[in-house]
């Protein structure tokens, strides 16, 4: 199991930090997904292992401590399916891949909930 913040990650931030891009990961761009496949988190993802079916959920978006930012929501599952990873975007759909975490797969029924917390440490 594993939680990287991905290079693709690194490089929106330093954008973000250098006025190239003008795509925040705030509430109006930033969105959490899903996935069902399986794989271990890595530096240079781009993707979630098989993104399920669900739209990526508007986060509520905090800054905890200065150098601390924090995403938190929760997606309902539309199926049965059983939830691998899950990541942070900059766009409801494509997008850049900002963090990507792995875990033990959670079996869910229709309309189950997970809670995601993602917290991101400039350090």
């Amino acid at each position: 199991m594993a939680t990287v913040y991905t290079q693709a990650g690194e490089d929106k931030v330093v954008d973000l930090i250098d006025g190239t891009s003008a795509v925040h990961l705030d509430a109006t761009n930033a969105k959490i997904g899903w996935g069902t496949g399986a794989g271990t988190a890595a530096k240079g993802d781009t993707a979630l292992f098989t993104e399920a079916s669900e739209a990526r959920v508007v986060p509520t978006v905090s800054q905890p401590a200065s150098d601390k930012n924090q995403w938190i929501a929760t997606i309902t599952a539309n199926a049965a399916k059983t939830i691998t990873n899950a990541g942070l975007f900059d766009a409801a759909s494509g997008g850049t891949l900002v963090v990507h975490g792995d875990f033990a797969g959670i079996a869910l029924a229709s309309g189950d909930k997970i809670e995601f917390t993602i917290t991101l440490e400039q350090t």
